[in-house]
């Protein structure tokens, strides 16, 4: 693919390292978040522990994979919902743009993905071969691989919201030849052509506020109908995400928008993608196929990517550590990438590891407590909870004081609160307990009115806890035997709906 920056401001090429960026882009919104974004472009790219014999690496590829879409769909339509790890021919991206600078705003997009490539190992007739062991007694093994890859667009804002730009985003074949030492084979890289565009377009929808729309689609000649997987993904663009920027705007976060833009925001209709704001200036947009939260990070104890973002560092390091000598050569055979981690795991000084069990991020001292807990040492120091007692502690709510004992009305936030929290809206419940996290939150335990176990629930301590901006203080009930009022049917019916944008759900 060329380097550089084509006609009509599209770049396709390998992404670039920080220094190569131009100077005019300094910081550069896309490279700030270029950790998450290469956590996401190679999640599942290799799994614990990093052998081909392991059955969780004969079936790869899992998320944004964007294949022909004869092929994709063979036996149907695809349909668009909430996994990002279903297969598809597209990805739509739209989201909410407040222009800063009218007549100079300008939107830049950068589309990036992995294409496959064959690693064959070849003996010294050039017949392929499961694996060989080179005369320095490395073994090599037929594996696949992946090349990262990335196109970028940037046009003025009047531009998109004339007609837009369409663009090809693909790569092409190719194929790259590595003699093993000694002459005892050879390791053949081959690469089959990717074809796919992407399409930007923007709508204004009043003087400041735009929708940008993102598309791109595989527009590839597709395999024959029963062409297996593997085979299908030579054309495909894998684990396939998008960052969106610009110059003279700023983009609304769509999981928890401004009151006024709510309609706007529900509007927006991603498809096998989710967008969340790459950082706290909201000059980056991140659009994912995988749930992430607004601002997400990758934490700075991790020493690098394990390629299971979804895991904890600790525990993979742990598990990495201790793979058998055979395991770990297996493994170094079967990709540079694992070769890699396990360098880093071998290698890891104890200071950084000892980093990884965890770290406390936030210590907020408790405010609405009484009695007040100013003053108050930290969780993990002796007598740090003196002085609290759940039974006995109040917190106001709406000037009502709440304890245990209190009834209330359970009102769970919109935004970010637990499913299974949402069908509990509008029932009335009893207080039995305040509780203070080791951050400083509260929560509140409650029982249900009507739960005909609120007795034994509250015997072994099992309740539902929200906080306090989630309940409703209510006058005693009449009588011990008043139900609780239904839920409006809004908020029964609320999560069921396409009025949240899936990416509401990322924690």
């Amino acid at each position: 693919m060329a380097d550089g920056l084509a006609e009509g401001g599209t770049a396709c090429a390998a992404p670039r390292s920080g220094t190569d960026l131009p100077h005019d882009r300094s910081p550069d919104p896309f490279e700030q978040v270029s950790a998450v974004a290469d956590a996401v472009l190679y999640e599942g790219y290799l799994l614990y522990p990093y052998r081909r014999s392991s059955a969780k690496n004969r079936v790869r590829w899992q998320f944004g994979v964007l294949f022909p879409r004869d092929w994709v769909e063979s036996d149907g339509p695809v349909v668009p919902g909430v996994s990002g790890s279903a297969d598809s021919w597209y990805q739509r991206t739209e989201c909410l743009l407040r222009i800063r600078q009218p007549g100079d705003a300008s939107v830049r997009v950068r589309i990036r993905y992995l294409q496959t490539q064959r690693k064959q190992v070849e003996d010294t007739g050039h017949r392929p071969v499961a694996s060989l062991r080179a005369d320095d007694g490395t073994v090599h093994l037929t594996f696949d691989e992946a090349v990262p890859r990335e196109c970028e667009i940037e046009a003025p804002l009047d531009e998109l919201l004339r007609g837009g730009r369409t663009v090809p985003v693909g790569a092409t074949a190719g194929e790259e030849v590595e003699p093993l030492p000694g002459g005892a084979g050879r390791v053949v890289r081959r690469r089959g052509e990717v074809e796919a565009e992407t399409t930007v377009t923007a709508e204004r929808l009043s003087d400041d506020l735009c929708r940008i729309r993102v598309r791109t689609a595989n527009t590839g000649p597709a395999p024959e109908p029963r062409t297996v997987r593997d085979e299908a993904l030579r054309r495909a663009l894998i684990a396939t995400h998008t960052l969106i920027g610009g110059h003279g705007v700023e983009f609304v976060s769509l999981i928890d928008p401004p009151t006024m833009l709510g309609e706007h925001a529900r509007s927006c209709r991603n498809e096998f993608t989710f967008p969340v704001l790459g950082n706290a200036a909201a000059d980056v947009l991140l659009s994912a196929p995988i749930l992430l939260p607004d601002h997400p990070q990758v934490a700075p104890e991790s020493p690098g990517d394990l390629h299971d973002a979804a895991e904890i560092d600790e525990i993979l390091t742990l598990r990495t550590m201790l793979l058998t000598d055979e395991e770990k050569r297996e493994a170094r055979a079967t990709d540079p990438r694992a070769a890699a981690i396990l360098d880093r795991v071998d290698t890891m000084p104890p200071e950084v590891f000892e980093r990884l069990h965890g770290a406390v991020r936030s210590l907020v001292p408790a405010t609405t407590v009484t009695p007040p807990s100013t003053e108050r040492p930290a969780w993990w120091q002796e007598g740090a909870d003196d002085g609290l007692s759940p039974a006995s502690d109040t917190v106001l709510v709406d000037g009502v004081p709440l304890r245990g004992g209190s009834r209330v009305r359970l009102r769970p936030r919109g935004r970010g609160a637990d499913a299974q929290d949402m069908f509990l809206a509008g029932r009335t419940a009893e207080v039995a307990a305040v509780f203070h996290d080791v951050d400083g939150s509260v929560h509140l335990a409650v029982t249900l009115d009507d739960d005909p176990a609120a007795e034994l629930h509250s015997w072994y301590g099992r309740f539902h806890y929200f906080r306090p901006d989630e309940l409703e203080p209510l006058e005693p009930a009449g009588s011990p035997d008043e139900p609780s009022a239904p839920a409006p049917a809004a908020a029964k019916t609320r999560h069921t709906t396409d009025s949240e944008t899936p990416a509401a759900e990322a924690e």
